[in-house]
């Protein structure tokens, strides 16, 4: 395991132009029955640091497994993923769990919150998981919280949360360990227009400031427009667009005091 950085104070030190991801003529197919569903056939891709990348496409069309195998969440039927340099076939269950745990952030589609657990809680969680101390992992949070404007709403439970929250504190998680690489299933997609521009700012901040990578699965035309690449899914096969035309994000501004989305 030579390529994953397993120093939770250092999770991905990576030179500049190191693949974070990289998947090498990867095929995935289901067997239902007599038959066999072709998810991905031969993908090639690399994903580096700081990278912003959307994969969209019809339903069926393969994001979701492309996702899944980016995230270290599925294994492919042929060919390599690497993470960090590090053929993931070669890792046992435990070391890729510790790989995502410590260095990938995840957005689900539908947030995945602990129920009993109120927002700073959900988004301390994955350091805690990870053996950090309680005043550490506090801490990060609350910072997290603070930049996707939660900050008054610390104590309350997922039920107490709109959507729009709900979703903002599944991106406050995601981000709480600085992660190598973020996936994210539609993390605008329950967000007004203010807090999908906050959150994106945020994301693209990060991305510069911390090397993280972001792939994004998306049909939400304000994320797709500030991508650096777009890379369409068609019957499992990728086709890579090239460059977003990028407009200009703006600042992380203060949190205003009543938020709903």
């Amino acid at each position: 395991m030579q390529g994953i950085a397993m120093n939770p104070a250092a999770p991905h030190a990576l030179p500049p132009a190191a693949a974070v991801v990289e998947l090498r003529r990867v095929s995935k197919h289901y067997q239902l029955g007599d038959s066999r569903i072709d998810a991905l056939r031969q993908v090639s891709l690399a994903i580096r640091p700081g990278e912003f990348v959307a994969v969209w496409g019809p339903s069926g069309s393969g994001k979701s497994t492309l996702c899944n195998l980016v995230g270290l969440l599925d294994a492919p039927s042929s060919g390599q993923v690497l993470f960090d340099g590090t053929d993931v076939a070669t890792l046992s269950d435990n070391q890729r769990s510790i790989a995502r745990n410590r260095s990938i952030g995840f957005v689900f589609q539908n947030f995945n919150l602990v129920p009993v657990l109120s927002a700073l809680e959900n988004v301390m969680l994955p350091l805690q998981i990870g053996r950090a101390g309680t005043r550490q992992a506090r801490a990060a949070a609350l910072r997290r919280l603070d930049e996707v404007g939660l900050s008054t709403h610390l104590a309350h439970r997922p039920a107490r949360l709109s959507g729009g929250q709900q979703q903002r504190v599944a991106i406050a998680r995601a981000l709480i360990g600085a992660p190598a690489l973020v996936v994210a299933d539609e993390p605008t997609a329950n967000l007004d227009s203010s807090n999908a521009l906050r959150v994106i700012a945020l994301m693209r901040r990060i991305g510069h400031a911390e090397g993280t990578a972001f792939v994004f699965s998306t049909h939400d035309e304000r994320l797709l427009d500030r991508v650096d690449r777009r890379l369409r899914m068609h019957d499992g096969v990728l086709v890579e667009e090239g460059a977003a035309a990028v407009p200009p994000v703006p600042a992380v501004s203060a949190p205003a005091t009543q938020v709903t989305s």
